[in-house]
């Protein structure tokens, strides 16, 4: 059974490319940085957690809700193959009952801020605003066709969607 099993909606993701020495520090062990044509990214992305599970079972007031996470890519060794993940620099979210279990249990790097969405569809356009507080109000925010699009192989877009697994520094 899955520990968390969730839908991911309405991503607004943005990607930066960055100096590799700046992540070095953020490495898990046995993992190296994961570059698409020679380029390293950190993105930040912003994102609808709906229809959320812990162990197969919905918990009240704590099905949907906001996230906002930092994040850049890896690749870990197992065997023959290469296991393709994120590590999360920080990750935001509104219910301090996820940030105690992911911190404590999985030693992750949530913090609990008030947040906030937007989420706009008009004409042919899709608006998306998280926002959340810290000592003021910061927030990530794209405007884009509401379209399907074909993901292409190699593309940048399958390099930053394409990473499933979650790997973490430990202490």
């Amino acid at each position: 059974m899955n520990f968390l099993k969730a839908e991911w909606r309405k991503l607004a993701i943005i990607n930066y490319e960055i100096n590799p020495a700046i992540l070095i520090k953020y490495l898990p062990k046995g993992t190296e940085l994961d570059f698409y044509q020679g380029k390293c990214y950190v993105s930040l992305v912003g994102f609808m957690f709906l229809n959320t599970k812990l162990l197969g079972l919905p918990i009240p007031f704590h099905r949907n809700f906001e996230e906002v996470n930092l994040r850049f890519y890896v690749k870990k060794r197992e065997g023959n193959e290469w296991k393709r993940g994120v590590v999360f620099i920080k990750e935001i979210v509104s219910k301090p009952a996820l940030s105690f279990v992911a911190n404590s249990v999985y030693k992750e790097n949530y913090r609990t801020k008030p947040m906030k969405n937007e989420i706009q569809e008009e004409n042919n356009e899709l608006l998306i605003k998280y926002s959340w507080k810290d000592k003021t109000w910061h927030s990530i925010e794209i405007t884009a066709l509401n379209e399907r699009f074909t993901m292409e192989n190699n593309s940048e877009f399958e390099f930053i969607t394409e990473h499933y697994f979650g790997f973490t520094k430990r202490k």
